[in-house]
């Protein structure tokens, strides 16, 4: 990367001030112009089903989703083809099952969506702390990288450079937290996915035309380049032939990748029930065809550039992206080369912005609603109040995380995301699940589904090959590695649900269930039909 044009990085240069400049401006005239907490927590759900479908997608397609899944597919083939359409599979689930049901229930966070049913103080403390479990190590993950990619982009190495990249972009992502609140941040995130579409057809069609538009000479090339031969295009390289592991990695993901607050938190913006099944149709749609883009420059990586140049840049393949997209221009790409690699570098830019942006409102809005608002105080803060607190919550995590981030940036710090895809599997899926469509479900089995989830994946990943003992761990010269997987889900995900059902059945036994089922019947036809009051007593 180090001798692509000049021309190329002073463009990427001047795109990334235009795009820093336009989306601050965006926040600032989309933001709440007032202490409204409808218009900070769901932007008075004025989003178009268009609108909001493409912030859902722009939400769920990471920077880690997009830079690691087209390093893990042309480093890994076929596993990692099987790890991105997990990802699909995920927010398909998540349309049919989930969508409506958590519009219905909830009103700005997960805990107004588990206090539907069983309110109280303890469950909103104790959903606060799952969400920022959940989603501090999603920030610190994507931050801790951004050093090294605009380091690539712009052809500065020096790693004052590459911390202080980190602590800029954790600045501006607390600024659009702060002040563009769900509506800013929305648009954020539609910009971000419209530009990522617009780069990624461009690099893949460039692609396919270099193997005239044939798939099978493009795979052909790319078990070619993977240096692993027929192991590339089959399952079980990533896992070393372990298909237990495999399918742990695959049920985590499925489980747990749509449900983590910062998407989940998204469907409270919509207007109505229909409109939130046509927002998800188009955030499935829009997620669809990129993950497919994606593995046609995945695989087109391992074609063009291959194996040794992608480890040579870095081991987990996440600047593939990049290396592809000038392996096809060239060293002298000419002024439409020069732009598409600045496209190309944008939407990198814009996705790391947006998506560390919408987890640390998420971040912010539990703390100051869930925590602050209605856990720890007896009485209601003002309006004003609450959105202070949460701005101070958007600067105090994003301060946090990028402080981590910066001293971590040396790290593999993979097992960060898995740990994040493990607590949604394993703590929120159960928690959302039970809540919304078991009648039986008690206040005691939905806090011993959250905290035995969440403390079951985070003593386990310790263990895991991601934390110790491999070269792609965090500590790869250390040794306690005493679980055998790389992610927790075959075990942490049944202990999640087991640990509702016995707390429910307890406290059953201990007569104190009773007025939490008759709660439930009476919200049951809001959450699952979106009944009113009016209809239920037609």
């Amino acid at each position: 990367m180090n001798g692509f044009s000049s021309d190329a990085q002073t463009m990427s240069l001047i795109a990334f001030i235009a795009v820093i400049t336009v989306t601050l401006l965006l926040c600032v005239m989309t933001g709440p112009d007032r202490d409204d907490l409808g218009e900070f927590y769901t932007g008075y759900r004025s989003l178009s089903p268009v609108q909001s479908g493409l912030a859902i997608a722009g939400d769920y397609i990471s920077a880690g989703t997009v830079l690691g899944t087209i390093g893990i597919i042309a480093l890994l083939g076929y596993d990692g083809l099987s790890l991105a359409l997990s990802t699909v599979l995920s927010l398909v689930l998540m349309m049919f099952l989930l969508a409506e049901p958590l519009r219905n229930a909830g009103r700005f966070t997960m805990g107004d969506v588990l206090t539907r049913r069983t309110p109280g103080p303890a469950v909103r403390i104790t959903s606060s702390a799952v969400t920022l479990t959940a989603l501090l190590p999603l920030v610190v993950f994507q931050l801790a990288g951004a050093g090294d990619l605009l380091a690539v982009v712009l052809g500065f190495h020096a790693d004052g450079f590459k911390t202080g990249s980190i602590v800029f972009l954790g600045l501006l992502m607390i600024a659009y937290a702060a002040i563009g609140g769900m509506k800013g941040t929305a648009f954020i995130q539609i910009v971000k996915t419209v530009v990522l579409l617009g780069a990624s057809t461009a690099v893949a069609v460039l692609l396919l035309e270099r193997f005239d538009f044939s798939l099978g000479g493009l795979l052909a090339a790319a078990e070619r380049g993977s240096g692993a031969g027929d192991a590339y295009l089959t399952a079980g390289l990533q896992f070393g032939g372990d298909q237990i592991d495999m399918i742990s990695a695959q049920l985590t993901v499925v489980l747990g990748a749509a449900v983590l607050p910062h998407i989940t938190m998204r469907m409270f913006t919509a207007r109505s029930a229909r409109a939130v099944r046509r927002s998800m149709s188009w955030a499935v749609s829009t997620v669809v065809v990129t993950c497919l883009l994606l593995a046609v420059i995945g695989f087109g990586a391992a074609a063009v550039v291959g194996h040794q140049g992608l480890v040579a840049a870095d081991p987990q393949g996440k600047s593939a992206f990049l290396m592809v997209t000038q392996a096809l221009l060239g060293s002298d790409p000419g002024p439409l080369g020069s732009l598409l690699f600045t496209g190309v570098a944008t939407a990198v830019f814009l996705t790391l912005l947006a998506s560390v942006a919408g987890i640390t409102l998420a971040c912010a809005n539990s703390l100051a609603h869930d925590l602050v608002a209605h856990g720890l105080r007896r009485v209601r803060p003002s309006h004003a109040t609450e959105m202070a607190v949460a701005r101070g919550a958007a600067a105090g995590v994003g301060l946090v995380a990028l402080a981590v981030a910066a001293g971590a940036r040396h790290l593999n710090l993979q097992a960060l995301l898995m740990l994040s895809f493990c607590i949604g599997a394993s703590a929120v899926a159960p928690a959302l699940v039970y809540s919304l469509f078991w009648r039986r479900y008690s206040r005691t089995g939905l806090l011993w589904t959250l905290i035995t989830g969440t403390v079951s994946a985070l003593v386990l990943m310790t263990g895991t090959d991601l934390v110790s003992g491999s070269p792609q761990a965090v500590f790869p010269d250390a040794g306690f590695n005493w679980f055998p997987y790389t992610t927790t889900g075959l075990v942490s995900v049944p202990l999640g649900f087991a640990a509702g059902l016995l707390g429910t059945v307890l406290s059953e036994r201990r007569g104190g269930t009773g007025a939490e089922r008759l709660r439930y019947e009476e919200v049951e036809p809001v959450l699952l039909a979106g009944a009113t009051t009016a209809d239920r007593t037609a």
